[in-house]
């Protein structure tokens, strides 16, 4: 999980390294190629910093969820394996 906090000190503190908080280095050395996109791409970033985060966090949450369900499911599938052995014997 990404820190809103902690992804705007890294863009005022380090030059705009939230980009590379969030992952997307791409993203992060075009960022310092073109200097902020000489300061559009700065102003910009300030409001959508907030968002940029959520997005992230969202696609781990879907991922978790993703994975909690597959448990579920195999946790199930064992069970009525179980079940079946036992009504088998």
């Amino acid at each position: 999980m990404k820190s809103t906090g902690t992804a705007y000190l890294l863009f005022f503190l380090l030059f705009g390294t939230h980009y590379a908080y969030l992952g997307k280095w791409g993203w992060q050395f075009l960022f310092w190629i073109t200097l902020g996109g000489l300061g559009i791409w700065d102003f910009i970033d300030i409001f959508t910093i907030p968002s940029k985060v959520n997005g992230h966090n969202a696609k781990i949450f879907m991922q978790i969820e993703e994975i909690e369900k597959r448990e579920r499911n195999d946790e199930q599938a064992r069970q009525m394996a179980m079940i079946s052995a036992v009504k088998g014997n």
